[in-house]
Protein backbone atom coordinates (compact mmCIF):
# COMPACT_ATOMS: atom_id res chain seq x y z
CA UNK A 1 0.00 0.00 0.00
CA UNK A 2 1.56 3.00 -0.82
CA UNK A 3 0.14 6.42 1.16
CA UNK A 4 0.70 9.65 1.15
CA UNK A 5 -0.81 10.89 4.50
CA UNK A 6 -1.19 14.45 6.38
CA UNK A 7 -1.38 15.77 9.73
CA UNK A 8 -4.16 15.06 11.70
CA UNK A 9 -6.66 18.02 12.29
CA UNK A 10 -5.94 20.88 14.51
CA UNK A 11 -7.56 21.14 18.02
CA UNK A 12 -9.43 18.95 20.20
CA UNK A 13 -8.96 15.29 19.80
CA UNK A 14 -11.04 14.00 16.58
CA UNK A 15 -12.76 10.58 17.28
CA UNK A 16 -10.43 8.31 15.75
CA UNK A 17 -7.97 9.63 18.72
CA UNK A 18 -10.89 8.85 21.12
CA UNK A 19 -11.29 5.45 22.63
CA UNK A 20 -14.41 3.33 21.30
CA UNK A 21 -16.03 4.15 24.28
CA UNK A 22 -15.78 7.92 24.38
CA UNK A 23 -16.56 8.20 20.71
CA UNK A 24 -19.73 10.20 20.19
CA UNK A 25 -22.57 8.68 18.03
CA UNK A 26 -21.76 9.04 14.22
CA UNK A 27 -23.95 10.81 11.83
CA UNK A 28 -24.07 9.34 7.87
CA UNK A 29 -26.08 11.08 5.45
CA UNK A 30 -26.60 9.17 2.40
CA UNK A 31 -27.53 11.40 -0.83
CA UNK A 32 -27.29 9.37 -3.95
CA UNK A 33 -28.61 5.65 -4.61
CA UNK A 34 -27.03 5.57 -8.41
CA UNK A 35 -25.69 7.49 -11.13
CA UNK A 36 -28.48 9.38 -13.05
CA UNK A 37 -30.66 9.56 -9.03
CA UNK A 38 -31.94 13.25 -7.90
CA UNK A 39 -28.98 15.36 -7.04
CA UNK A 40 -30.92 18.12 -4.58
CA UNK A 41 -30.84 15.61 -1.87
CA UNK A 42 -27.76 16.49 -0.71
CA UNK A 43 -28.38 19.99 0.58
CA UNK A 44 -31.41 19.02 3.04
CA UNK A 45 -29.15 16.03 4.70
CA UNK A 46 -26.01 18.32 5.02
CA UNK A 47 -28.35 20.83 6.37
CA UNK A 48 -29.89 18.41 9.15
CA UNK A 49 -26.34 17.51 9.72
CA UNK A 50 -24.97 20.25 10.09
CA UNK A 51 -27.56 20.81 12.74
CA UNK A 52 -26.80 17.91 14.52
CA UNK A 53 -23.04 18.84 15.39
CA UNK A 54 -21.35 17.19 11.97
CA UNK A 55 -20.63 13.86 10.14
CA UNK A 56 -20.13 12.11 7.34
CA UNK A 57 -21.85 12.40 3.86
CA UNK A 58 -21.82 9.35 1.28
CA UNK A 59 -22.99 9.08 -2.49
CA UNK A 60 -23.73 6.13 -3.93
CA UNK A 61 -23.24 5.86 -7.74
CA UNK A 62 -22.09 2.78 -9.06
CA UNK A 63 -24.82 -0.06 -10.43
CA UNK A 64 -23.27 -2.96 -11.73
CA UNK A 65 -22.98 -2.27 -15.20
CA UNK A 66 -22.28 1.91 -14.60
CA UNK A 67 -18.25 0.98 -14.02
CA UNK A 68 -17.99 -0.68 -17.72
CA UNK A 69 -19.92 2.78 -18.95
CA UNK A 70 -17.46 4.95 -17.07
CA UNK A 71 -14.86 2.83 -18.90
CA UNK A 72 -16.06 3.19 -22.01
CA UNK A 73 -15.80 7.62 -21.43
CA UNK A 74 -12.52 7.23 -20.28
CA UNK A 75 -11.37 5.93 -23.58
CA UNK A 76 -13.09 8.68 -25.75
CA UNK A 77 -11.75 10.98 -22.80
CA UNK A 78 -8.81 10.20 -20.57
CA UNK A 79 -10.07 13.82 -18.19
CA UNK A 80 -13.52 11.47 -18.18
CA UNK A 81 -14.29 8.04 -16.77
CA UNK A 82 -16.03 9.79 -13.41
CA UNK A 83 -19.98 10.41 -11.95
CA UNK A 84 -20.72 12.98 -14.91
CA UNK A 85 -22.90 14.49 -12.22
CA UNK A 86 -20.29 15.27 -10.51
CA UNK A 87 -20.54 18.83 -9.94
CA UNK A 88 -24.21 18.72 -9.27
CA UNK A 89 -23.97 16.45 -6.56
CA UNK A 90 -20.89 17.80 -4.97
CA UNK A 91 -20.98 21.47 -5.74
CA UNK A 92 -24.11 23.12 -4.03
CA UNK A 93 -22.86 21.66 -1.09
CA UNK A 94 -18.76 22.04 -0.83
CA UNK A 95 -18.80 25.02 1.10
CA UNK A 96 -21.38 24.17 3.79
CA UNK A 97 -19.51 20.84 4.22
CA UNK A 98 -16.14 22.88 4.55
CA UNK A 99 -17.66 25.08 7.28
CA UNK A 100 -19.34 22.21 9.38
CA UNK A 101 -16.19 19.33 9.01
CA UNK A 102 -18.27 17.38 7.22
CA UNK A 103 -16.74 14.57 4.93
CA UNK A 104 -17.43 13.07 2.15
CA UNK A 105 -16.74 9.69 0.93
CA UNK A 106 -17.87 7.89 -2.87
CA UNK A 107 -17.98 5.75 -4.83
CA UNK A 108 -18.27 8.74 -7.64
CA UNK A 109 -14.34 8.53 -8.94
CA UNK A 110 -15.90 4.74 -10.65
CA UNK A 111 -13.26 4.54 -13.59
CA UNK A 112 -11.30 7.92 -12.67
CA UNK A 113 -10.82 8.23 -9.40
CA UNK A 114 -8.01 10.92 -9.70
CA UNK A 115 -9.73 12.90 -12.28
CA UNK A 116 -12.99 13.22 -9.72
CA UNK A 117 -10.26 14.30 -7.37
CA UNK A 118 -9.15 16.97 -9.74
CA UNK A 119 -12.27 18.14 -10.39
CA UNK A 120 -13.43 18.30 -6.81
CA UNK A 121 -10.33 20.60 -5.87
CA UNK A 122 -11.70 22.95 -8.97
CA UNK A 123 -14.79 23.24 -7.33
CA UNK A 124 -13.39 24.23 -4.67
CA UNK A 125 -11.10 26.79 -6.15
CA UNK A 126 -13.81 27.96 -8.29
CA UNK A 127 -15.32 29.01 -4.91
CA UNK A 128 -12.76 30.22 -3.50
CA UNK A 129 -12.74 27.79 -0.64
CA UNK A 130 -9.63 26.22 1.11
CA UNK A 131 -8.56 23.36 -0.90
CA UNK A 132 -9.77 19.52 0.71
CA UNK A 133 -7.73 17.07 1.50
CA UNK A 134 -9.25 14.56 -0.77
CA UNK A 135 -7.91 10.76 -0.72
CA UNK A 136 -7.84 8.60 -3.67
CA UNK A 137 -8.54 5.24 -3.34
CA UNK A 138 -7.31 2.78 -5.62
CA UNK A 139 -6.54 -1.08 -6.54
CA UNK A 140 -10.19 -2.16 -7.66
CA UNK A 141 -8.58 -2.46 -11.51
CA UNK A 142 -8.04 -6.00 -12.39
CA UNK A 143 -5.71 -4.88 -15.18
CA UNK A 144 -2.38 -6.80 -14.46
CA UNK A 145 -1.33 -9.64 -16.33
CA UNK A 146 -1.34 -11.78 -12.94
CA UNK A 147 -4.26 -10.98 -12.19
CA UNK A 148 -5.69 -11.41 -15.64
CA UNK A 149 -4.51 -14.94 -15.64
CA UNK A 150 -6.32 -15.71 -11.98
CA UNK A 151 -9.47 -14.50 -13.75
CA UNK A 152 -9.05 -16.95 -16.29
CA UNK A 153 -8.40 -19.64 -13.84
CA UNK A 154 -12.14 -18.56 -12.73
CA UNK A 155 -14.05 -18.02 -15.35
CA UNK A 156 -12.09 -20.81 -18.02
CA UNK A 157 -11.43 -20.02 -21.99
CA UNK A 158 -14.58 -18.21 -22.26
CA UNK A 159 -12.38 -15.09 -21.14
CA UNK A 160 -10.40 -15.64 -23.86
CA UNK A 161 -13.16 -14.96 -26.52
CA UNK A 162 -14.27 -11.66 -24.59
CA UNK A 163 -13.52 -8.03 -25.65
CA UNK A 164 -12.75 -7.04 -21.96
CA UNK A 165 -13.86 -3.47 -21.38
CA UNK A 166 -13.60 -3.34 -17.30
CA UNK A 167 -12.26 -5.92 -14.54
CA UNK A 168 -12.78 -4.29 -11.04
CA UNK A 169 -13.01 -5.84 -7.89
CA UNK A 170 -15.23 -5.18 -4.92
CA UNK A 171 -12.52 -3.02 -2.16
CA UNK A 172 -13.87 -3.36 1.14
CA UNK A 173 -13.58 -0.22 3.71
CA UNK A 174 -10.05 -0.42 5.07
CA UNK A 175 -8.22 2.21 2.82
CA UNK A 176 -11.35 4.69 3.28
CA UNK A 177 -10.63 4.39 7.18
CA UNK A 178 -7.04 4.34 6.92
CA UNK A 179 -7.48 7.60 4.83
CA UNK A 180 -10.35 9.23 7.16
CA UNK A 181 -7.98 8.73 9.87
CA UNK A 182 -4.83 10.35 8.02
CA UNK A 183 -7.14 13.84 7.90
CA UNK A 184 -8.81 13.00 4.60
CA UNK A 185 -11.76 15.87 3.95
CA UNK A 186 -12.80 13.91 1.16
CA UNK A 187 -12.20 10.18 0.15
CA UNK A 188 -12.79 9.46 -3.72
CA UNK A 189 -13.09 5.64 -4.88
CA UNK A 190 -14.07 3.55 -7.73
CA UNK A 191 -15.11 0.14 -7.24
CA UNK A 192 -15.86 -0.53 -3.31
CA UNK A 193 -18.88 -2.61 -1.89
CA UNK A 194 -21.51 -0.31 -1.40
CA UNK A 195 -21.80 -0.59 2.56
CA UNK A 196 -18.19 -0.08 2.77
CA UNK A 197 -18.64 3.63 2.23
CA UNK A 198 -20.24 3.56 5.34
CA UNK A 199 -18.29 1.15 7.42
CA UNK A 200 -14.77 2.93 6.30
CA UNK A 201 -16.03 6.08 8.40
CA UNK A 202 -17.53 4.31 11.38
CA UNK A 203 -14.21 2.34 11.86
CA UNK A 204 -12.31 5.58 11.52
CA UNK A 205 -14.99 7.31 13.70
CA UNK A 206 -14.78 4.49 16.37
CA UNK A 207 -11.85 2.98 16.26
CA UNK A 208 -12.87 -0.57 16.06
CA UNK A 209 -10.57 -3.66 14.83
CA UNK A 210 -10.93 -4.92 11.46
CA UNK A 211 -11.99 -8.69 12.77
CA UNK A 212 -14.89 -7.17 15.27
CA UNK A 213 -16.89 -9.25 13.27
CA UNK A 214 -20.11 -8.52 15.47
CA UNK A 215 -19.69 -4.64 15.04
CA UNK A 216 -19.00 -4.55 11.29
CA UNK A 217 -21.84 -6.54 10.55
CA UNK A 218 -23.80 -3.96 12.57
CA UNK A 219 -21.94 -0.86 10.26
CA UNK A 220 -22.47 -3.20 7.02
CA UNK A 221 -26.03 -3.67 7.63
CA UNK A 222 -26.19 0.59 8.32
CA UNK A 223 -24.60 1.22 4.90
CA UNK A 224 -27.23 -1.39 3.29
CA UNK A 225 -30.13 0.80 4.66
CA UNK A 226 -28.41 4.17 3.53
CA UNK A 227 -26.70 2.84 0.18
CA UNK A 228 -30.30 2.92 -2.23
CA UNK A 229 -30.82 6.35 -0.78
CA UNK A 230 -34.40 7.42 -0.63
CA UNK A 231 -35.49 3.48 -1.20
CA UNK A 232 -35.65 3.40 2.65
CA UNK A 233 -37.44 6.58 2.91
CA UNK A 234 -40.48 5.16 1.05
CA UNK A 235 -39.28 5.93 -2.53
CA UNK A 236 -39.11 2.08 -3.67
CA UNK A 237 -41.68 1.37 -0.81
CA UNK A 238 -44.74 3.39 -2.32
CA UNK A 239 -47.70 1.86 -4.04
CA UNK A 240 -51.27 4.26 -4.03
CA UNK A 241 -53.83 3.13 -1.92
CA UNK A 242 -51.76 -0.01 -0.64
CA UNK A 243 -48.40 1.81 1.06
CA UNK A 244 -49.19 5.46 0.87
CA UNK A 245 -46.38 7.82 1.20
CA UNK A 246 -46.68 11.66 0.94
CA UNK A 247 -44.48 13.71 -0.37
CA UNK A 248 -42.23 11.79 -3.18
CA UNK A 249 -41.86 14.81 -4.89
CA UNK A 250 -39.22 16.16 -2.08
CA UNK A 251 -38.45 13.02 -0.78
CA UNK A 252 -35.83 13.09 2.66
CA UNK A 253 -32.53 10.72 1.70
CA UNK A 254 -31.45 9.01 4.51
CA UNK A 255 -29.31 9.30 7.53
CA UNK A 256 -27.84 6.95 9.88
CA UNK A 257 -26.90 7.41 13.61
CA UNK A 258 -24.38 4.85 14.38
CA UNK A 259 -23.17 3.97 18.07
CA UNK A 260 -20.24 2.63 19.45
CA UNK A 261 -21.44 -0.60 19.63
CA UNK A 262 -22.44 -0.59 16.30
CA UNK A 263 -26.37 -0.81 16.31
CA UNK A 264 -28.00 2.10 14.77
CA UNK A 265 -31.15 4.00 14.19
CA UNK A 266 -32.05 5.49 10.56
CA UNK A 267 -33.78 8.22 9.70
CA UNK A 268 -34.09 10.64 7.51
CA UNK A 269 -33.48 14.41 6.38
CA UNK A 270 -35.36 17.23 8.32
CA UNK A 271 -38.22 18.88 6.39
CA UNK A 272 -38.60 16.69 3.77
CA UNK A 273 -40.75 14.15 2.64
CA UNK A 274 -41.13 10.37 2.61
CA UNK A 275 -41.78 8.04 5.20
CA UNK A 276 -39.39 5.94 7.58
CA UNK A 277 -41.06 3.12 9.91
CA UNK A 278 -40.74 -0.35 10.36
CA UNK A 279 -42.26 -1.46 6.99
CA UNK A 280 -40.11 0.83 4.62
CA UNK A 281 -37.27 -0.38 6.86
CA UNK A 282 -38.21 -4.26 6.53
CA UNK A 283 -37.98 -3.73 3.07
CA UNK A 284 -34.92 -1.86 2.43
CA UNK A 285 -33.04 -4.97 5.29
CA UNK A 286 -33.94 -7.34 2.69
CA UNK A 287 -33.60 -5.94 -0.26
CA UNK A 288 -30.86 -7.96 -2.57
CA UNK A 289 -30.38 -10.68 0.51
CA UNK A 290 -30.71 -14.35 -0.48
CA UNK A 291 -29.37 -15.49 2.82
CA UNK A 292 -30.04 -13.41 5.91
CA UNK A 293 -27.85 -15.34 8.24
CA UNK A 294 -24.50 -14.72 5.21
CA UNK A 295 -24.88 -11.54 3.72
CA UNK A 296 -21.03 -11.66 2.10
CA UNK A 297 -19.72 -8.48 1.67
CA UNK A 298 -15.40 -7.40 1.63
CA UNK A 299 -15.57 -6.42 5.24
CA UNK A 300 -17.55 -9.02 6.84
CA UNK A 301 -20.25 -11.54 6.85
CA UNK A 302 -23.56 -9.67 8.36
CA UNK A 303 -26.20 -11.98 9.93
CA UNK A 304 -29.87 -10.31 9.71
CA UNK A 305 -31.72 -13.59 11.08
CA UNK A 306 -32.07 -12.10 14.58
CA UNK A 307 -32.49 -8.80 13.44
CA UNK A 308 -35.14 -6.77 15.19
CA UNK A 309 -36.61 -3.40 13.80
CA UNK A 310 -38.09 -1.39 16.45
CA UNK A 311 -40.22 1.82 15.50
CA UNK A 312 -39.22 4.75 17.39
CA UNK A 313 -41.61 7.46 15.83
CA UNK A 314 -40.51 11.24 13.71
CA UNK A 315 -39.41 8.69 10.73
CA UNK A 316 -37.13 7.23 12.70
CA UNK A 317 -36.61 3.16 13.45
CA UNK A 318 -33.77 1.45 15.58
CA UNK A 319 -32.18 -1.69 14.25
CA UNK A 320 -30.60 -4.50 16.58
CA UNK A 321 -29.76 -7.68 16.82
CA UNK A 322 -27.63 -7.96 13.70
CA UNK A 323 -24.25 -9.75 14.34
CA UNK A 324 -21.53 -10.77 11.70
CA UNK A 325 -19.05 -13.39 10.81
CA UNK A 326 -15.28 -13.84 9.48
CA UNK A 327 -14.97 -11.85 6.12
CA UNK A 328 -14.98 -14.19 3.08
CA UNK A 329 -11.26 -14.96 1.56
CA UNK A 330 -12.41 -13.62 -1.95
CA UNK A 331 -13.49 -10.82 -3.43
CA UNK A 332 -16.41 -10.35 -5.89
CA UNK A 333 -14.95 -9.17 -9.50
CA UNK A 334 -17.46 -7.74 -12.01
CA UNK A 335 -16.03 -8.30 -15.22
CA UNK A 336 -17.77 -6.31 -18.17
CA UNK A 337 -17.23 -7.04 -22.12
CA UNK A 338 -18.64 -5.76 -25.64
CA UNK A 339 -21.45 -7.50 -26.37
CA UNK A 340 -22.21 -6.12 -29.66
CA UNK A 341 -25.01 -4.06 -30.74
CA UNK A 342 -28.34 -3.28 -29.26
CA UNK A 343 -30.70 -2.01 -31.78
CA UNK A 344 -34.42 -0.70 -30.86
CA UNK A 345 -36.97 0.93 -32.49
CA UNK A 346 -41.14 1.82 -31.59
CA UNK A 347 -44.01 2.69 -33.73
CA UNK A 348 -47.36 3.71 -32.68
CA UNK A 349 -50.60 2.89 -33.51
CA UNK A 350 -54.05 4.22 -32.52
CA UNK A 351 -58.01 4.37 -32.80
CA UNK A 352 -59.72 1.33 -34.27
CA UNK A 353 -58.15 -1.79 -34.79
CA UNK A 354 -54.87 -0.51 -33.31
CA UNK A 355 -53.72 -3.66 -31.69
CA UNK A 356 -54.30 -5.61 -34.58
CA UNK A 357 -52.16 -3.51 -37.26
CA UNK A 358 -49.35 -3.47 -34.24
CA UNK A 359 -49.41 -7.02 -34.33
CA UNK A 360 -49.40 -7.23 -37.91
CA UNK A 361 -46.16 -4.79 -38.25
CA UNK A 362 -44.70 -6.94 -35.83
CA UNK A 363 -45.01 -10.05 -37.84
CA UNK A 364 -43.88 -7.94 -41.11
CA UNK A 365 -40.82 -7.14 -39.45
CA UNK A 366 -39.87 -10.62 -37.84
CA UNK A 367 -41.00 -12.15 -41.49
CA UNK A 368 -38.53 -9.04 -43.43
CA UNK A 369 -35.66 -9.64 -40.60
CA UNK A 370 -35.57 -13.34 -41.72
CA UNK A 371 -34.30 -15.13 -38.51
CA UNK A 372 -31.11 -12.60 -38.35
CA UNK A 373 -31.22 -12.29 -34.55
CA UNK A 374 -33.41 -12.89 -31.82
CA UNK A 375 -36.13 -9.96 -31.24
CA UNK A 376 -37.96 -8.74 -28.08
CA UNK A 377 -41.07 -7.67 -29.53
CA UNK A 378 -43.46 -5.80 -27.19
CA UNK A 379 -47.29 -4.19 -27.40
CA UNK A 380 -47.09 -1.45 -24.78
CA UNK A 381 -50.58 -1.04 -23.71
CA UNK A 382 -51.48 -4.63 -24.52
CA UNK A 383 -48.88 -6.59 -23.36
CA UNK A 384 -45.36 -5.95 -23.05
CA UNK A 385 -43.67 -6.23 -18.90
CA UNK A 386 -45.13 -9.52 -17.57
CA UNK A 387 -44.03 -11.21 -21.00
CA UNK A 388 -41.07 -12.76 -21.40
CA UNK A 389 -38.74 -12.70 -24.78
CA UNK A 390 -40.13 -15.18 -26.47
CA UNK A 391 -43.28 -13.30 -26.72
CA UNK A 392 -45.36 -16.64 -24.73
CA UNK A 393 -47.82 -14.29 -23.37
CA UNK A 394 -48.18 -11.94 -26.84
CA UNK A 395 -48.93 -15.18 -28.93
CA UNK A 396 -50.96 -17.01 -26.29
CA UNK A 397 -53.32 -14.23 -25.61
CA UNK A 398 -55.61 -13.08 -28.02
CA UNK A 399 -55.98 -9.22 -29.51
CA UNK A 400 -57.58 -7.56 -26.38
CA UNK A 401 -58.49 -4.59 -29.25
CA UNK A 402 -56.04 -2.29 -27.38
CA UNK A 403 -56.82 1.28 -28.64
CA UNK A 404 -53.61 3.17 -28.07
CA UNK A 405 -50.31 0.44 -28.92
CA UNK A 406 -46.59 1.31 -29.43
CA UNK A 407 -44.97 -1.56 -31.15
CA UNK A 408 -41.34 -1.71 -29.57
CA UNK A 409 -39.36 -4.02 -31.70
CA UNK A 410 -35.85 -4.86 -30.06
CA UNK A 411 -32.74 -7.48 -31.09
CA UNK A 412 -28.79 -7.67 -29.85
CA UNK A 413 -25.95 -8.88 -32.94
CA UNK A 414 -22.27 -9.29 -32.95
CA UNK A 415 -22.26 -7.32 -36.42
CA UNK A 416 -23.56 -3.27 -36.21
CA UNK A 417 -24.80 -3.82 -39.81
CA UNK A 418 -27.12 -6.81 -38.62
CA UNK A 419 -28.70 -4.77 -35.44
CA UNK A 420 -29.37 -1.86 -37.76
CA UNK A 421 -31.81 -3.79 -39.76
CA UNK A 422 -34.65 -3.50 -37.12
CA UNK A 423 -34.22 0.30 -37.17
CA UNK A 424 -34.54 -0.06 -41.22
CA UNK A 425 -37.59 -2.12 -41.17
CA UNK A 426 -39.59 -0.21 -38.71
CA UNK A 427 -39.11 3.13 -40.22
CA UNK A 428 -40.08 1.52 -43.54
CA UNK A 429 -43.71 0.64 -41.65
CA UNK A 430 -44.44 4.44 -42.16
CA UNK A 431 -45.60 3.67 -45.59
CA UNK A 432 -45.16 -0.25 -46.68
CA UNK A 433 -47.94 -0.87 -43.98
CA UNK A 434 -50.22 -1.91 -41.72
CA UNK A 435 -52.30 1.61 -42.02
CA UNK A 436 -51.83 4.67 -39.59
CA UNK A 437 -48.41 4.14 -37.84
CA UNK A 438 -46.44 6.69 -36.68
CA UNK A 439 -43.97 8.20 -34.27
CA UNK A 440 -40.69 6.56 -35.05
CA UNK A 441 -38.21 6.97 -32.54
CA UNK A 442 -34.62 4.37 -33.25
CA UNK A 443 -31.88 3.73 -31.11
CA UNK A 444 -28.54 1.90 -31.43
CA UNK A 445 -25.83 1.49 -29.13
CA UNK A 446 -22.98 -0.90 -28.05
CA UNK A 447 -23.94 -3.38 -25.82
CA UNK A 448 -22.10 -4.34 -22.62
CA UNK A 449 -22.63 -7.76 -21.48
CA UNK A 450 -21.11 -8.69 -17.39
CA UNK A 451 -20.32 -11.92 -15.90
CA UNK A 452 -18.96 -12.03 -12.19
CA UNK A 453 -16.78 -14.02 -10.44
CA UNK A 454 -14.27 -13.88 -7.02
CA UNK A 455 -10.62 -13.87 -6.79
CA UNK A 456 -8.08 -14.53 -3.85
CA UNK A 457 -8.14 -11.41 -2.08
CA UNK A 458 -4.21 -11.06 -1.89
CA UNK A 459 -4.15 -10.78 -5.50
CA UNK A 460 -5.70 -7.48 -5.20
CA UNK A 461 -3.31 -4.61 -4.09
CA UNK A 462 -5.46 -1.54 -3.15
CA UNK A 463 -4.62 1.44 -1.66
CA UNK A 464 -4.67 5.33 -1.10
CA UNK A 465 -3.00 8.59 -1.38
CA UNK A 466 -3.37 11.73 -0.86
CA UNK A 467 -4.39 14.35 -4.05
CA UNK A 468 -1.60 16.86 -4.79
CA UNK A 469 -3.14 19.89 -5.47
CA UNK A 470 0.45 21.10 -6.62
CA UNK A 471 0.93 18.80 -9.20
CA UNK A 472 -2.41 18.01 -9.97
CA UNK A 473 -3.80 21.04 -10.76
CA UNK A 474 -1.14 22.25 -13.17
Amino acid sequence: MSNEKSPSRQGAATPEQAGPSEAAPLLIGCASGFSGDRTDGAGPVVDTLAARGGGTLIFETLAERTLALAQLARQQDPQAGYEPLLDDLVGPVLARCHTHGIRIVSNFGAANPAGAARRIAQLAREQKLPLPRIAIVHGDDLSSPDQRALLREQLGERLDAMDVVAANAYLGASQIADALRNGADIVVAGRVADPSLTVGPALAHFGWREDDWEKLGRATMAGHMLECGTQVSGGYFCVPGLKDVHGLDQTGFPIAEIGADGDFIVGKADGTGGRVDARTAKEQLLYEVHDPARYLTPDVVADISSAEVIELGGDRVRLAGITGHARPDTLKVNVCHRGGWLAEAEISYAGVQAEARARLAADIVRRRLKGAMPLRIDLLGAISILDNDAGVLRDALPDGHARDVRLRVAGAHAERAVAEGILREVTALYCCGPAGGGGVRTSLRPRLNMISCTIDRAAVQAGWRMFDPARELQ
